[in-house]
This record gives structure tokens, C-alpha cells and sequence, in this order.
């Protein structure tokens, strides 16, 4: 099926407990209120009329079980989420480690272009970010990833510390948010590589325990001599107050001035 989209308004995210979380704007926020957004309202609304509100967009392309919707979220001017068309609860769901699953994160990626048009131009591709929270950072049983401008302290320690992120994961060396990440380099203009896989695969026992764990995304200028991705984990960790909300790296108050629109005209 073709992907249909459309740019509107929808239901949101909230700010619960200390973290940053995705949720209709209550204290008693309905956990189950973006599946029904997008398994009850988006979806239906494609197949019955062609248009895929309100999400913004709908893809049906490799079956619903494999699809994904893109929501603009209430927080922020520019913050859209990324959603699974199937009903995955979050980062902890073993479908995401199949061999065949989605790469979830590389269509939120794509997706930044719905940031970009609301910021009024290409933003730079070190100031685009993704962030999925921990289980025990969300208050939404619908894995949802976060797509918004990076806050500026965390863009400059990731410029000022990009020599010392290898193409292994390592710790971060200086705290984001006050937290310790691990981090790693991928290159590629495209995202490619499935950062859950990425996840599972290269930190000692997080295969087991995905549930414990943050991913962030960050676009990069220079890995290996061309554009790439530094990806970012946390893990939650009850006795130092450490809930693995990545989101927290987002800025969805600002976004800096995009870059300038090339003239394909000009002599």
C-alpha cells in the first residue's frame, strides 16, 4: 500500500513523575492512549478514507504487522513521535530483536523531515535527535520514539568529545542530563543499523534486561570521513535515581536556525 500523509494536530505527551513522558495532557494519563490513536483512529482512517488522520503520516507499505505512524505530539512546536502500526508496548517487546522487525528508528529518522518543515528549513544533522525511553520512564504501553532538536549542552559535549567515540560502545565521558551513557559511532547517511540490535548485541546483559534501557539517536557530520550517528544508552538505576528517560536530551523548546536553502539556479 502507498504511504499517505498529512501534517495536522493530535493528542500529546506529558511531563510525569521526574521524567519526560508521552501521554494525553492529565495527571491520569491513559496508558493505552496512543495505541488507540493509532490502531483505532490513524490506520482505520487510511483504510476508509484515504487519509491517515490525524497522524501526519501512515505507512502500510510492508503489511500493518511492519507498518508505522508518525504523530505530531502537543509538547513542543516541532516534537513528533514515530509509532508501530502493531501493537508493541515499548523498548522491552522481543519483536523489535526479530531478524525481520523494522528498523524503527531509521523511519524516525526519516521522519525528521515533519521537525524540519514546523522549523522552517533543514535543520543541521548534528542538532536532529531520536530518544526512546526505559519502561520505567513512560507512562504509554505504545513504543513511541521521540523525534526533536537535541538540547545544546548535550550537542556540545557530543562535538567536544566526538574523537573519543569509537565504533564500539564506551562510556560517554562526560554525564548528559546528569546521567552516564554509553556510546557509539555509526556511519552512514541513512540509518541502517537497527539500534535495538545494536543495543541487545554490544552491552553485556542488555539482551535480557531491555527493558532497564534509554537509546537516543544523534545525527553526526564526521564518522569515518562522512555523515553518521552516535547512538547513546542509558540504564535505569532505582538506588541513584537514574530512570533512563533519553527523551531528557531533547530540547522541545528550541531548535537552532536551519541551515540555508541551497539555490539550484544559481550560475
Amino acid at each position: 500500500m502507498a504511504v499517505l500523509g498529512k501534517r495536522c494536530g493530535a493528542l500529546a505527551a506529558i511531563v510525569a513523575a521526574c521524567c519526560w513522558l508521552a501521554g494525553p495532557v492529565t495527571a491520569q494519563a491513559d496508558p493505552d492512549a496512543l495505541w488507540n490513536i493509532v490502531g483505532g483512529q490513524c490506520v482505520p482512517d487510511l483504510y476508509e478514507h484515504r487519509d491517515p488522520t490525524p497522524c501526519a503520516e501512515v505507512d502500510l507499505s510492508r503489511g500493518e504487522d511492519r507498518g508505522w505512524a508518525v504523530l505530531k505530539d502537543s509538547v513542543g512546536d516541532r516534537q513528533y513521535l514515530l509509532m508501530p502500526t502493531q501493537h508493541i508496548p515499548g523498548i522491552e517487546s522481543p519483536a523489535l530483536l526479530s531478524p525481520d522487525a523494522t528498523n524503527y528508528f531509521g523511519a524516525a529518522w526519516q521522519a525528521r523531515a515533519f521537525v524540519e518543515q514546523r522549523a522552517g528549513g533543514t535543520v543541521p544533522r548534528d542538532w536532529m535527535s531520536l530518544a526512546i525511553n526505559s519502561a520505567v520512564s513512560r507512562s504509554q504501553n505504545q513504543l513511541h520514539i521521540h523525534i526533536d532538536c537535541l538540547r545544546a549542552d548535550v550537542r556540545d559535549a557530543l562535538v567536544s568529545s566526538a574523537g573519543r567515540i569509537g565504533t564500539t560502545w564506551s562510556p560517554f565521558p562526560i554525564p548528559l542530563a546528569g546521567h552516564t551513557y554509553w556510546a557509539v559511532a555509526v556511519p552512514g547517511a541513512e540509518l541502517e543499523v537497527n539500534p535495538f540490535t545494536l543495543l541487545a548485541d554490544g552491552l553485556d546483559g542488555a539482551r535480557a534486561d531491555m527493558g532497564r534501557y534509554t537509546l537516543v539517536v544523534v545525527g553526526a557530520d564526521d564518522v569515518g570521513g562522512g555523515p553518521g550517528f552516535v547512538i547513546l544508552a542509558d540504564r535505569a538505576d532505582g538506588e541513584t535515581g537514574d530512570f533512563a528517560g533519553g527523551e531528557q536530551l531533547q530540547d522541545h523548546g528550541y531548535c537552532p536556525p536551519p541551515l540555508p536553502a541551497t539555490n539550484s539556479t544559481a550560475k
